[in-house]
């Protein structure tokens, strides 16, 4: 639990920053991530992602051509300050994103859809 509690903060850290510099919306970031990185990494973690984005070559092959600028990417990370005015601005982000649904219903379709991913996982057998 404490290894994925630091990756989720990670990615928080980063999400947060990026709504509060105005880069990116909170609907437009949940979509992101739901719809890139998750899918995979809901399949196969980060590393063997990776990997697999390496074509024949693998991962030694991502990180010599990608390592240089993922440090450069490492670097220019921001480091929000949990303000009230970001706090303010995350929470109109997500109810305006969740405006039109109600949340039990989305409760019940997410878990519902969560347990049909795992069967999936299970029958293609690709973690």
């Amino acid at each position: 639990g404490h290894i994925v509690n630091r990756l989720q903060a990670a990615l928080w850290r980063e999400a947060y920053h990026l709504v509060d510099i105005g880069a990116v919306s909170v609907a437009d970031l949940d979509l992101a991530i739901a719809n890139g990185p998750g899918l995979r990494w809901a399949l196969a973690g980060p590393f063997a992602t990776q990997h697999l984005s390496g074509g024949g070559q693998g991962i030694g092959h991502i990180l010599e051509h990608l390592g240089p600028p993922m440090v450069q990417w490492w670097d220019d990370l921001g480091h929000p300050q949990l303000s009230d005015e970001l706090i303010a601005k995350i929470v109109a982000g997500v109810d305006a994103e969740l405006a039109d649904r109600d949340e039990t219903d989305l409760l019940r379709r997410r878990d519902a859809a969560l347990v049909e991913l795992l069967h999936l996982k299970d029958r293609a057998d690709v973690d």
